[in-house]
């Protein structure tokens, strides 16, 4: 298949060994002690930001709406904020969906490739979109909202895989992050403010 062009990407990479069987079954109990971090990092910004569903508690979303309606700029630093807080999301969500048994780095990459290119909000940013897009991405929400509860499914399929076989299947570890790259482009579009172009409904990389 035919690359997507899109300015939003995200890769997983796949585990090129066997998974930790012992780690995978108490799972959501080795991710406690990096959620209460992430809690506290969310929650420590939500002041500035706007605390919403779907990943994007703690992005700076609001004032960027504004900066770019009134000032048509993008502060640096709050896109650098925006990119580090997905990246660090994204490295915990992959643990959790158990596509790496790697414990969820605050800083650096990991498996985790994430590309969000900082836009130039004169040239490439209508000032007037941000106040819809997250309207215009309703149609989004609606088919991530059952594509989470596929995810849900697959990841529980995908732990009694790992604790027999060691391995995550393959078909499963791509339905998952491309769910998780659908969802990313989404954010990016209407929160994250990145882009003007509309998210392709795919989980294609």
């Amino acid at each position: 298949m035919a690359e997507i062009d899109y300015p939003v990407k995200l890769e997983v990479d796949y585990p090129d060994r066997k998974l930790n069987r012992l780690t995978t079954f108490f799972r959501i109990f080795m991710a406690i002690p990096i959620l209460i971090i992430l809690g506290l990092l969310i929650g420590a910004s939500s002041k500035w930001g706007w605390q919403a569903g779907w990943g994007v508690a703690g992005l700076v979303v609001l004032p960027t709406i504004l900066m770019l309606l009134f000032r048509k700029k993008y502060p640096r630093w709050w896109f650098d904020w925006n990119l580090a807080l997905t990246k660090f999301s994204a490295r915990v969500s992959v643990y959790l969906a158990l596509l790496t048994d790697v414990y969820p780095s605050t800083d650096e990459e990991q498996s985790v490739k994430i590309k969000m290119n900082y836009p130039d909000a004169q040239k490439d940013l209508n000032r007037w979109l941000p106040l819809v897009k997250w309207i215009m991405a309703i149609p989004h929400y609606i088919v991530l909202a059952f594509l989470a509860i596929a995810v849900f499914v697959v990841v529980i399929i995908a732990w009694f895989a790992i604790l027999f076989t060691g391995n995550y299947p393959r078909s499963l570890f791509d339905f998952v992050v491309g769910v998780y790259r659908w969802s990313l482009r989404v954010s990016g579009y209407a929160f994250i403010l990145v882009t003007d172009k509309y998210p392709p409904f795919s989980l294609s990389a």
